[in-house]
């Protein structure tokens, strides 16, 4: 198993602000496979995208990625993760104003040791011909793309992506899930993909529902839907 989550922990806060957030997860990822993480909101599933992505401490359990564990990893060795395993995409794209798309993608290609082709990956995502633009003269679903561009650049193992539809427009939502489905199948990187939306979990791998910082549901799709295909986005 890729990714190995066993009864992981994580609070907020303390005495009346006290707030247990997961209650006790226990669930892996084989590599390559993309992964939905359901819930309603506070159901803990940006939790558990910030706690295997080392953005968050964990108060127990354990969270191992290739075997590594991530749990009690000093900061400088939890950066190194980091850098050297994975990318992030959010639902906000982030990207820095007074750059160029292609700037913008160098940020990150400049801390990768073996970083994708930048042309290929331009060409990939539809970007060559924005390349030189900057931000402000991209529409959502561009800027949306080219912040995916800057995750993949590095090259990682793991794609962590917080609602990466979430301000996007059913089409264009559609246009980036079919990108996504064409770089799992290209680079057979592992996808962990939080969102809120329904249908998206038709189109991966396996699925984890989460409730009240449970998991309520695990499942592995025996049958996917191409995301082109995907209704009520």
């Amino acid at each position: 198993m890729y990714l190995e989550i066993n009864q992981l922990k994580k609070s907020y806060g303390k005495d009346e602000s006290f707030i247990q957030v997961l209650k006790g997860v226990t669930t892996g990822v084989k590599e390559g496979q993309t992964c939905v993480i359901q819930g309603t909101s506070g159901s803990g599933k940006s939790t558990l995208l910030n706690c295997i992505g080392g953005l968050d401490t964990i108060d127990s359990g354990s969270v191992k990625v290739a075997g590594q564990e991530i749990f009690g990893l000093s900061q400088k060795a939890l950066a190194e993760y980091r850098r050297e395993n994975l990318g992030f995409i959010f639902q906000f794209y982030n990207l820095v104003p007074n750059l160029t798309v292609k700037e913008n993608i160098k940020i990150c290609e400049h801390i990768s040791k073996n970083p994708l082709n930048m042309e290929e990956l331009l060409e990939t995502l539809g970007l060559t011909e924005h390349q030189n633009k900057f931000p402000f003269q991209l529409s959502g679903g561009q800027q949306q793309r080219c912040a995916i561009a800057r995750a993949l650049i590095k090259n990682p193992k793991l794609l962590l992506c917080d609602e990466p539809t979430g301000a996007l427009d059913s089409k264009t939502s559609r246009d980036i899930l079919v990108l996504l489905e064409k770089i799992n199948a290209k680079y057979h990187m592992t996808m962990l993909i939080v969102t809120h939306n329904n249908s998206i979990k038709n189109m991966v791998h396996k699925v984890i529902i989460l409730k009240d910082g449970l998991i309520k549901k695990d499942y592995e799709n025996e049958v996917r839907v191409p995301a082109a295909e995907l209704e009520d986005l």
